[in-house]
Order: structure tokens, then sequence, then C-alpha cells
């Protein structure tokens, strides 16, 4: 019994195609020889709790131990060297947050084949206020699960940035994305499912995330693939199509705040 699907629980509704499929441990990563970086990753927001974690309720370390996936051929994957000095974040795709139960399982995220180069503005602003989101709508006690599906985006009519480490044997060079996709799938505890996909540039982020929302059928278009295709005949149809999200009413997330301005010293 070699079929992923059949044995990785983030993957039970289905995954968009991709070249090679990394299976971790509480998530995974569908590869993409191509572009040198994942084509999407999938994951079950912290899975587990005390049912696989005894001590569930302590906070692993973030080791920060980036370093490249040894499972991909050496020809098509990044390297360190790639990120160094060039003005892009090492991102995550897959929340080094959402992986706080194990040590094992932290790490698993600093792997490069779960980075893409980001702007550090969007990385560390727009992004995670978009992933903190998704930690509170999994924490809301009407909801039993919340898988998340994130993929970068290539505007192949614009122009592509490329980083990369010259001296690689290989010549590897990976690609900038022009954005990102993260399609967000919420099981209740009565099994009903709901679905909000964003699409949001590689930039600073300035406007409220509702207003990166996008119907999931587009989304599909331009990653090129199926999103959420093992969920059966027409129950997806008016998920795939719409465009609310579970900000209305209970929420209203702003684009982030510029750093506040340091105080001035006291007149004396």
């Amino acid at each position: 019994m070699n079929d992923p699907f059949q044995m990785q629980r983030e993957l039970r509704y289905g995954a968009p195609v991709c070249d090679q499929i990394l299976t971790g441990r509480y998530f995974t990563i569908g590869y993409s020889w191509y572009f040198r970086q994942a084509k999407w990753t999938l994951e079950i927001v912290r899975r587990g709790g005390k049912e696989f974690a005894p001590d569930a309720f302590s906070k692993a370390t973030r080791l920060n131990n980036f370093r490249a996936d040894v499972r991909i051929p050496h020809r098509f994957r990044a390297s360190l060297r790639a990120y160094k000095k060039n003005g892009f974040d090492r991102g995550h795709l897959v929340s080094s947050a959402n992986a706080d139960l194990h040590e094992i399982g932290n790490s698993e995220t600093f792997l490069l084949s779960n980075m893409s180069p980001q702007h550090p503005k969007f990385n560390q602003q727009g992004w995670r206020l978009l992933e903190d989101a998704v930690r509170l709508l999994n924490a809301r006690d009407d909801v039993l699960e919340v898988y998340v599906l994130n993929c970068p985006f290539f505007d192949f009519s614009q122009p592509i940035v490329m980083i990369g480490d010259k001296t690689d044997e290989f010549g590897i060079n990976v690609p900038v994305p022009h954005g990102f996709v993260k399609s967000v799938l919420a099981e209740n505890r009565r099994g009903g499912l709901s679905l909000w996909t964003f699409l949001i540039p590689n930039a600073p982020v300035s406007k409220p995330l509702k207003d990166y929302l996008i119907k999931t059928y587009d989304a599909e278009q331009l990653i090129g693939g199926r999103f959420w295709d093992r969920i059966a005949g027409q129950d997806m149809h008016k998920a795939k199509g719409g465009e609310k999200g579970w900000f209305e009413p209970m929420w209203d997330l702003k684009a982030p705040k510029p750093a506040p301005a340091p105080p001035k010293p006291p007149q004396r």
C-alpha cells in the first residue's frame, strides 16, 4: 500500500498534480522540479493534540535549521546559498508556528522544499497575518479540522526575477513567485465543509486580507491543478465558485500597520 493519498491524512480531500510528492510526518509537499520549489504544500493545522502528543500543551522550540531537502535530486533543488544576500526571505509555506507540538515536526518546516523566495514585507506582515487568521479559525469550538493548501503563483505575462547559486555545479536558479495562493478548507463538528481561497501578491500587503479572496476555480486555473478534487459530486461546486470568507461577520482583518514611531523623550 504505497499510495500517499491513502496514507497521509492531509491528502484525504485531494491535491494538485506535481513532479514529486514528499511525505512528511505532519504535512505533505508537492514539489516542482521545474521551479526548484514546492508547487504546493498541504497540512492539517496543528494536527494531533493529545491523541498524538502526550505533552500537547508544551511548545516545541523554533529550530531555525534551514537546510536542503535531500529527497530531491541535487540538480532540481535549491541550496542555502541560493537565498544568500538577494533581498528575499526564505518564506515558509507550511508555517513553523503550525508545527509547535514536536521538535521533529518543527524541524521539517525548515526544509528548503517548504520555502519560496518571499518579499520580506509580504512574509513578515501580510502572509503572517493570514497564517494567524487560520490558526484563530482552527481554534473555534465549532471547527473540527482545518486543511491548508499553499501554492506559489507565477504570472508568465510578467518578468520573472531569479535568485540562484552561480557557483553550484548544476547552476541552480530559483524563480521568485509573483504571488501566493492559500486555500483553506474547514470541516465543522457536524461534517460540513467551508472553503476560502486567497491570492496575495508577493509584495507589501496594503489592503485588508478579505480583499484578496478569489474564486477557487480561478485559483485552480492560475496554478494549473485541481484543488480538493477527492470531494465528490457537486459538494464543492458552490464553494469553489464563491468569494465570501469567514471574516464576515466575525472579523475584518486589516492590512498590517507600520511600526509606530518611537516615543519622544520627555521635555525637561
